[in-house]
This record gives structure tokens, C-alpha cells and sequence, in this order.
């Protein structure tokens, strides 16, 4: 209704017109990623090898996949008669589940991911965000279910999938989340979960995430990205390093003198990582962003094809 002259109008405090000048100019920049973003995506998932491919589970497929020994609890149309009459016990015939599988992407949105040491690189977010769509699209097209965790979004396959996917890796509402590990949520068994972050944050709080995830009865992988400059430290002389997550300003006088103690110190980091992915029986993965994303797809590919033998 048109508003008279005479009418009160309700004024925006000063702050709070600067955050939602602020919050739309960050909407504009995330729907004008949207495009390249995909095309990027379709790019590296077409250098990786898709089709359905059978998970080696017990399930509805039509494939043969093993007789084994009755069990109680086994409904009677399970038992295959002619291959139990050979023998004394009696077998049922297990068939290979082919059916399509739910996998649940998460991508680290803290600060920390907006890091890059060389302005010609892609900031740490930008490229879990394009390995991130580039799984999805490489799933969704071998017919597998995805979603993001921690979405509230039921997972989809397709197009449909992937454009839902897209949409929320870009909405503005989503554009930043200050915790740098997913929340455990009740996910369908059998499902395979892949978590892209720095993961620096300490080993207790991740073995927390992993642990709980398993427990519930999931298979997944860890992607950790980083800057080089974070694996090499390459500076040297008097360098003073800024937090992005709050920390304090630290003044190292000769970053060479404690470079050495600082590769350990993330070495130690990565095999603790290493040691609780193998503990769960998921996979761990380091990808440096000057390297090509296709290396690191590939090698995720080749881990969540592993959980079909």
C-alpha cells in the first residue's frame, strides 16, 4: 500500500545498513561465482573416469556376489535350495547391492580456508568449493545420491542434485561458518561421507567428528587443502604472521630459525590424521592449491572406489 507523506518511516541504525550493504555485495559476489564455478566443476570431474559401479555390499542388485550359511533371522526366500542340497548345511544366495548410495559433501567455511600466500593462487575456500561441486558432480553422474552436510537438504541425484548443491555452496546465508569441523548428525547407514578443510584444528576435536560419524555407520575420507606457504614456510627475517580466526599477532624475529620446528610440528599433525582415518577405516589425503584439482579428485575417486571391493 503506497505510503503517505505524512506517514512514519522506519530508519536502518548505521551499523546495521553497513552489514546489509555489506551482505549483499557478498550475495552479488557469490551468484556471479555460480557460472564459473560450475563450468570449473564439470571441467575437472569430466578428467575422472564415472559410470555406476557395483559397492560390493550385501543389497537389491541382481548380481551374484556369494552364498554363505543361513542364519536365523534370514526370511526363507533367501535360501537357494540347489546349492544347499549339495551339502549339508543350508546356504543363502547374497546378491551385489548396486543400488545408488547417499554420500554427504562438507567443505570448511572458517576464516582460516580464506588464505593464500600468492595472490595468482586460489584461496584455500575457493578450492574445497570446486573439489567439493566437482564430487558432486562426478557422483551425482555415476548415479549416486549427494547432498552437503549439515545442509537439512535430503540428498538427490542428477542435475537436480548438483544445481541444489551449487545454490547453497553460494547462498549468503551459508557463506561463512566459524566452526572449522562439520556437526554430527543421524545419517543413513552405509553412507560415505568427504570433509575438504584445512583440518588444523586439534587432533581431539577431529577424532571427535570422525568417530561419531562412524559410529553411526559410515565410511569417509578427510581432504586436507593447503596453501604450500603452510606446508614450506618459505619466509625468512622478521615476518609478523596475522590470525584470520582471531588469534593474536604473533612476531617471529627469523622465521628460518623455527621453520624445521614448524614442518614437524604439521607433519605431526598429518600423521595423526593419517592414524585416525586408518583407526576408522576411511582414507587421508593432503592437496596443495598450486597443485591441479584433478590430481586430488582423482585420488579421492580412486579411495571411494576402494570401499566397493
Amino acid at each position: 500500500m503506497p505510503r503517505s507523506p505524512n506517514s512514519p518511516q522506519k530508519s536502518q541504525p548505521p551499523g546495521q545498513l553497513s552489514n546489509t550493504l555489506l551482505a549483499r555485495h557478498r550475495a552479488e559476489e557469490l551468484a556471479s561465482a555460480l557460472p564459473p564455478l560450475l563450468v570449473a566443476a564439470e571441467r575437472v570431474a569430466a578428467t575422472v573416469a564415472q559410470g555406476v559401479h557395483g559397492r560390493r555390499r550385501v543389497g537389491l542388485g541382481e548380481t551374484f556376489w556369494q552364498f554363505r550359511r543361513y542364519q536365523p533371522g534370514d526370511a526363507p526366500s533367501m535360501i537357494d535350495w540347489r546349492q544347499s542340497a549339495k551339502t549339508q548345511p543350508v546356504y543363502v544366495r547374497e546378491n551385489e547391492w548396486e543400488a545408488a548410495q547417499s554420500v554427504w559433501l562438507w567443505r570448511d567455511r572458517s576464516a582460516s580456508m580464506d588464505f593464500r600466500s600468492v595472490a595468482g593462487l586460489p584461496t584455500k575456500r575457493e578450492r574445497a568449493d570446486l573439489l567439493t561441486l566437482a564430487t558432486a558432480v562426478l557422483l551425482a553422474r555415476g548415479g549416486e545420491r549427494v547432498a552437503l552436510l549439515n545442509s537439512g537438504v535430503r540428498p538427490d541425484h542428477g542435475k537436480t542434485a548438483i544445481d541444489r548443491i551449487a545454490r547453497l555452496m553460494t547462498d549468503p546465508r551459508a557463506a561463512a561458518a566459524p566452526d572449522p569441523l562439520p556437526r554430527v548428525e543421524p545419517l543413513p547407514r552405509h553412507a560415505q561421507t568427504v570433509l575438504f578443510g584445512d583440518l588444523l584444528s586439534p587432533l581431539p576435536e577431529i577424532h571427535a567428528i570422525v568417530a561419531g560419524l562412524t559410529g553411526r555407520g559410515l565410511r569417509g575420507h578427510l581432504v586436507q587443502i593447503l596453501d604450500p606457504a603452510e606446508e614450506t614456510l618459505p619466509y625468512d627475517g622478521r615476518v609478523d604472521f596475522h590470525g584470520l580466526e582471531g588469534e593474536q599477532n604473533l612476531l617471529v624475529p627469523r622465521v628460518e630459525a623455527v621453520r624445521d620446528a614448524y614442518r614437524e610440528r604439521l607433519k605431526a599433525q598429518q600423521d595423526g590424521l593419517a592414524a585416525l582415518a586408518r583407526t576408522a577405516g576411511w582414507s587421508f589425503a593432503v592437496h596443495r592449491t598450486d597443485r591441479s584439482p584433478q590430481s586430488a579428485l582423482l585420488t579421492l575417486w580412486g579411495a571411494m572406489a576402494m570401499e566397493a571391493v
